[in-house]
């Protein structure tokens, strides 16, 4: 492998190495690998990261169902390392190929994979292949998928119910753009405008969704459903603190 193939997986890795706009904002690709699910489908739910998968995988009853394999949270130069490169307290080997790092397994499905290699990802072991990683779609699919394999009480877990899907689905939209990913845009930003045009929307956003759950407890309804799940896991991490003020002179990059 040539010294600039070892230098793009890095980059890869490393969401401070993604690609600045012409104006200095960050712009995350979308994921890859995107498939889903269901009973009679490519990928059945016989055995199928990021805190929001595990949030569902618990709510849902899914320990028993969808083994969990955790890589240590310190990023090196070939990005997410498992325990036999970096013994991390809580991190794991993987159990099916003794992988060095995630990027092992992104390259044994694709060699010639060219996305960012990134958690979590959902792995069916019978395909020896990866069947989401989006952590968006992966949470949807913990809702349902495994519906005929659980007790009726996980069962009868739905978060994200017909009945509200347009208003969690726009809801998602905005919080997703301006908060989850909002923190990241004004992290990363490469310069004060851009830092600017990610913090106001931010703190704008905070302000709205403080208004909606003003006297009661969810965001959508009257019990609990993705959109908490998904706002949670931001404004719950206190490292994810963006002041409002001046992008800092020395920038993550």
């Amino acid at each position: 492998m040539s010294s600039s193939n070892v230098q793009s997986h890095q980059d890869r890795s490393n969401i401070a190495k993604l690609k600045r706009e012409a104006d200095g904002s960050m712009k995350r690709p979308p994921s890859t690998f995107r498939n889903t699910i269901e009973k009679d489908g490519e990928f059945p739910p016989e055995k199928a990261w990021a805190t929001r998968t595990l949030i569902v995988r618990q709510l849902k009853g899914l320990e028993d169902i969808i083994s969990l394999t955790v890589t240590s949270p310190r990023m090196d130069p070939d990005g997410w390392p498992f325990a036999n490169v970096d013994d991390f307290p809580g991190a794991e080997i993987d159990p099916l190929y003794n992988s060095k790092h995630i990027k092992d397994l992104y390259l044994k499905v694709d060699p010639d994979f060219s996305g960012r290699f990134t958690v979590p990802i959902l792995w069916d072991k019978q395909k020896s292949t990866i069947v989401n990683n989006e952590s968006s779609e992966i949470i949807r699919i913990f809702n349902s998928a495994f519906n005929h394999l659980l007790a009726r009480e996980k069962a009868e877990i739905d978060l994200y119910p017909e009945v509200h899907r347009a208003e969690i689905d726009e809801l998602n939209k905005w919080v997703y753009d301006t908060v989850n990913d909002g923190v990241y845009k004004a992290g990363f930003a490469a310069s004060q405008s851009a830092y600017e045009a990610a913090v106001v929307p931010l703190f704008d956003s905070l302000d709205r969704l403080e208004k909606i759950l003003a006297g009661k407890d969810y965001l959508i309804g009257d019990r609990l459903t993705e959109a908490d799940v998904r706002l949670f896991v931001t404004i719950n991490n206190p490292t994810r603190v963006v002041p409002l003020g001046p992008v800092p002179s020395i920038l993550p990059l």
